[in-house]
């Protein structure tokens, strides 16, 4: 391996490293051979080097042989401008170490030059880099995009030999990534020949559809040829579930989240630096002011030594927190998903994850940064906060081990970055719609676009759709009958301050309708909200009524049960593929309830074959064992929905509860036609409520419902019109709409280098929507639905499980109706007093709902026990 490498650089590699890593030995001969490359590998498994040591061996060899040239040869691309900074950071200690083992050896090298170029590099910066390039450029999906326009940069881009993608799995997943395939094909379409391309990613699956969005479609339309180097599990991995308190029903609350945090602090106290991953931004403060009040008590850490890290804090306390920890200065860092991404935050000895992680990637994601070292074990541990987190915790550590990984969603053909790119391709030259359309289609993203969709976008960016009025105008000409299109003017400066994918977040100003200031919303909270929707601010119960612009009209509620949790739309949802495995595992213990199989034997298969303690699998156990006995067998699952009507007495209300083992993205989809086809049927309004294991439908009054005929009102064939319909009238479909419009130039953010007012924007896109509404195949309205129900929703996972229903492989079984719910409905009951209530107020309900379930069971036990003694 060595022998491949330049004497000088191996010489170097040695003396650092001692030896290559797996990804190493795999990657560096296929990148020196001038293949595209895939590397997939744990954090700590020096998978960056294993990209840069061949190209820097490379540009050595030019810098030896005197052709080393004043040119970009290499552009490095991120998702996060924090790690482009630890990138050059990282490139210059080798390059640096590397010229001094050569000056050792008698040769004289001269400089490899590193430059980062994002939003925030100044014009000064960018001038340097114009009069004298970096060999190795740092950058963004955004500002590569605005550099392909930069009529003096853009050449200097067309020398790049190599690309590489770092981060590749959280690119993929969104726009960004659209953003940036696009990007790609533009960039080696200014280059005139094949770019060298190669990825770095965490764990993710499956490799072979990542690493086609990679590298894109060649002119024949086959994916262009890829090297995948799967080190997926080059790291030893050690998982385990651990439950607070021995028992997670009959504890007290109180008990229980004081076992938490007891249980939490004993960790941090047995390991040198401890990163604890909760799954909202609220949890993470609430977690840090505990935690540094309890270990300054128990004298483990000072209250200095415990940080919080998440999106919401500023760039600079970001930053601070990063180098403390690289610093070794820190006990415990409490993050929500800000440090998932490849930062280097130098040693971390143990990673624990407060509740689940929603699925298996999030998850050796996260435990990955534990032992930063290739050899050394990445340690994690998941406490669990209840019965049900406990047995979705269980089954993910074990596919976890089993290196089960769940499948990315990458967005297809988002029309919004296409008309983007568009007026971006527009800016560089004149060009054939049919050059055009073949270019657009070598990028994964768009590869399956019909022809019409890309003619409908260009027709939108030259204005043929007459919105004037509403002062969208057109930002390209469009020749149809000659097929070529191109520029116009005032383009270039709508691009420069309009571009990117990342809609800017916006607080909501919350007003009663007497006019009186409540508070504030986060926007992304906003658009999950129904009128009648009852939700909690500043300690106070709400009414949702409407929203105009950036302002939400509410009516007070107090007294009543919030229908929304304030952190509902923070929480990560269940991955489909996990949620599958969660309700195989649920099958898996019925089945061995149902066969007979001794309870001892049963709890001791669960405890060795998921590494629990007695403990932990008894609870699962017999929370399986309530739900078969108190449904007389009915236990959902992967192959079975159950439907069970719950009347609810003291509110006069009826709860129709799918439990639907399918994910919440799933979950929302389904619970939205379903509730609009009983809407109709009924004629009054359906409030829903949806989690990872099932949706609750709720009516007024005390009903009886033909629950197998609602289940089968819903098909595969019917479920996305009804969805489009459902979606119509929705905050959802206002907010998104706004986001694509900003993102496909309908709306300007900026305009004349001055950001505009977010209310007036919005109330902008209410207007462009009542029009747009009435046009026929409008692209950026298409857009705003497919975003929702492909990429918010998965209608394409719902579709299947309706299909499964249709064809047999899901049963559908009914239960009820009954006074108190089955054990596993009783989270989706009480979901709304989690947040109107503390949490241990919260597990009372639980409690409360347990023992009544109890009580039943035992009333049964002591009738049936009657009749076979009549008998």
């Amino acid at each position: 391996m060595f022998q491949i490498l330049r004497g000088y650089v191996a010489e170097w590699f040695r003396r650092r490293y001692g030896g290559f890593t797996v990804p190493q030995r795999c990657a560096v001969p296929l990148i020196k051979q001038g293949h595209n490359v895939l590397v997939s590998s744990p954090t700590g498994t020096g998978k960056t080097l294993a990209v840069f040591l061949g190209i820097i061996d490379e540009l050595y060899r030019l810098a030896e042989e005197g052709r080393l040239e004043d040119k970009i040869y290499a552009i490095y691309i991120s998702p996060l401008r924090a790690l482009n900074n630890d990138m050059r950071r990282n490139l210059l200690e080798p390059l640096q170490g590397i010229k001094q083992v050569a000056a050792d050896m008698g040769l004289e090298l001269g400089d490899i030059r590193v430059a980062v170029r994002t939003s925030d590099t100044s014009p000064a910066e960018k001038q340097r880099m114009l009069r004298t390039p970096p060999h190795i450029l740092i950058t963004t999906p955004e500002s590569l995009s605005i550099s392909l326009v930069s009529p003096r940069f853009r050449e200097r881009l067309a020398t790049a030999k190599w690309v590489v993608v770092d981060e590749i799995h959280e690119l993929a997943s969104s726009k960004r990534g659209s953003l940036l395939s696009l990007a790609l094909e533009r960039l080696e379409n200014l280059a005139g020949r094949p770019l060298q391309r190669i990825g770095l990613s965490a764990t993710i699956a499956p490799l072979e559809e990542v690493a086609k969005f990679l590298v894109g479609f060649g002119e024949n339309g086959e994916p262009r040829p890829c090297k995948i180097v799967d080190a997926r599990f080059a790291k030893p991995i050690d998982i385990r579930v651990l439950t607070p308190v021995r028992d997670l029903i009959h504890t007290p609350p109180e008990v229980v989240n004081d076992a938490i945090y007891r249980l939490l602090a004993d960790l941090i106290k047995r390991h040198r630096t401890t990163l604890v991953f909760t799954n909202t931004r609220s949890a993470t403060e609430r977690v840090v002011y505990k935690l540094k009040k309890l270990l300054k008590q128990e004298g483990i850490a000072d209250i200095d030594e415990i940080e919080a890290h998440h999106s919401s804090l500023s760039r600079d306390l970001r930053l601070q927190v990063e180098e403390r920890l690289k610093r070794g200065e820190l006990k415990v860092v409490v993050s929500s998903t800000s440090l998932e991404l490849g930062i280097d935050i130098g040693y971390i000895d143990l990673v624990v994850l407060l509740s689940s992680p929603k699925s298996v990637s999030r998850l050796l994601q996260r435990v990955g940064r534990a032992g930063h070292h290739i050899r050394e074990v990445s340690k994690g541990r998941i406490i669990v906060v209840d019965r049900d987190d406990l047995v979705e915790c269980s089954v993910l550590a074990k596919a976890g081990m089993d290196k089960k990984i769940d499948r990315v969603h990458i967005p297809r053909n988002p029309l919004d970055i296409l008309a983007q790119h568009l007026v971006g391709m527009a800016l560089e030259s004149k060009w054939h719609i049919d050059d055009a359309y073949r270019l657009v289609r070598r990028s994964y993203s768009f590869h399956s676009l019909p022809r019409e969709d890309f003619l409908d976008v260009l027709r939108f960016l030259a204005g043929r759709y007459g919105l004037e009025e509403h002062k969208v105008y057109a930002k390209i000409w469009l020749d149809e009958e000659e097929g070529v299109f191109g520029r116009k003017r005032g383009a270039r400066m709508i691009y420069y301050l309009n571009s990117g994918a990342i809609p800017d977040e916006v607080k909501l100003q919350v007003y009663t309708l007497d006019g009186r200031f409540v508070g504030e919303l986060e926007e992304a909270f906003v658009q999950i909200l129904a009128p009648g929707d009852i939700f909690v601010l500043g300690g106070r119960t709400y009414e949702f009524v409407k929203s105009e612009g950036i302002k939400v009209y509410v009516k007070p509620a107090e007294g009543q049960k919030p229908t929304v949790p304030s952190w509902f739309s923070e929480m990560l949802p269940l991955a489909f593929d996990s949620a599958l495995l969660v309700g195989a595992f649920r099958r898996r213990v019925a089945s061995m309830i149902e066969k007979g199989v001794p309870r001892s034997e049963a709890v001791e298969t669960i405890a060795r074959e998921y590494r629990l303690d007695i403990d932990a699998a008894e609870n699962i156990y017999n929370y399986v064992l309530e739900q078969y006995e108190y449904t007389g067998g009915l236990v959902p699952s992967d192959k079975m929905v159950l439907i069970e009507t719950h009347h609810d007495t003291e509110n006069d209300a009826t709860n129709i509860i799918f439990h639907a083992l399918f994910g919440r993205r799933v979950n929302d989809a389904l619970s939205r036609a379903y509730a609009y086809q009983l809407s109709r049927k009924l004629g009054t309004n359906v409030r829903i409520a949806v989690t990872d294991n099932a949706f609750m439908l709720t009516v007024p009054g005390l009903r009886e419902i033909d629950t197998i005929g609602l289940a089968l009102s819903v098909t595969p064939g019917n479920v996305r019109d009804i969805l489009v319909r459902v979606l119509r009238n929705t905050e959802l479909l206002k907010r998104r709409f706004r986001h694509c419009a900003e993102r496909g130039f309908m709306i300007l953010r900026r305009y004349r280098g001055r950001k505009r007012d977010p209310h007036r924007l919005q109330l902008n896109a209410q207007a462009l929507l009542e029009a747009v509404e009435k046009i026929d195949r409008f692209p950026i309205l298409r857009e705003a639905y497919r975003e929702i129900l492909e990429d918010y929703m998965d209608i394409e996972n719902a579709s299947k499980v309706l299909s499964w229903i249709q064809g047999g492989q899901v049963a559908v079984e009914t239960f009820g109706p009954v006074e108190v719910p089955s054990p596993f409905a009783h989270h989706i009951v009480v979901r709304g007093h989690s947040d109107i209530v503390l949490m241990e107020d919260r597990k009372r309900l639980l409690m409360e709902l347990h023992r009544r379930v109890m009580e039943l069971l035992e009333q049964r036990r002591i009738a049936s026990q009657r009749e076979a003694v009549n008998a």
